[in-house]
Formats: C-alpha cells, structure tokens, sequence
C-alpha cells in the first residue's frame, strides 16, 4: 500500500555503520542513491535495521537520503536523513513501549527576508 503511494520505508543503522540505511533496491536506484557493502547486525547496525533487513523483499544499505518525513524511536536522531527543514509534529502516542517517539515532517526553506512573499500552499 504504501509503494502504491510512492512511500518507501528507510530503517537508519546505528553509529557502527556509519547510520547507513536499509532501504529496497527499487528506492535506490530509483532515486539514484548511493549503495554501500554491509549487512546490519543486531550488534553492529542495529536490531531495528537488522529486522528490516530481514524483512525487505530485496534490501540494500544506502550512505544517505533525503527524506520528507520521518520518525525517530528512542533518540535515533534521524534529522540528518530528512531535507533541509524539519519541522516536528506533536504526536498524541509519543512513545513505543518505553522509547520517545518523534516525528517530523519537511518543508522547503523560507528565503528573501522581510520583502519576500511566500506561497503558503506549499507548507
């Protein structure tokens, strides 16, 4: 349902690698993402990319994307995947069992200053 959308869903990796993400190969090439080597462990990427990994249909890791919104499950800091502006939403379930959940949305930066006019219809 959600590739019928044009969602794809992205699991980041922790810190051991280098927070990659696993992501169907059909969202990387389509979106000309670069691939990188590695199979996420629950010790070394991660349990969350790990299960993900195990579960795509056919899943690759990615160095990087932009994203147009995400949600970050205990403190994951997913904000260097998302395009430029973030902007957080109050979400009335902010938590997975004892994780802080929080979601965010993007918009596209305001630019020009004081005498700019800004189409609110692409807020």
């Amino acid at each position: 349902m959600l590739k019928e959308r044009g969602i794809y869903l992205a699991a980041q990796c922790c810190e051991h690698q280098e927070r990659a993400l696993v992501v169907e190969r059909e969202c990387a090439e389509k979106y000309n993402l670069q691939i990188v080597n590695a199979v996420p462990q629950p010790k070394a990427g991660g349990s969350s990319a790990a299960t993900a990994y195990k579960t795509f249909k056919s899943p690759v890791l990615v160095d990087k994307i932009k994203a147009d919104a995400g949600v970050d499950i205990g403190g994951t800091m997913i904000g260097m995947h998302l395009k430029r502006v973030a902007v957080p939403l109050k979400m009335k379930n902010n938590k997975i069992g004892n994780a802080h959940v929080i979601c965010a949305r993007t918009r596209p930066r305001f630019v020009g200053g004081e005498r700019a006019v800004y189409d609110m219809d692409l807020m």
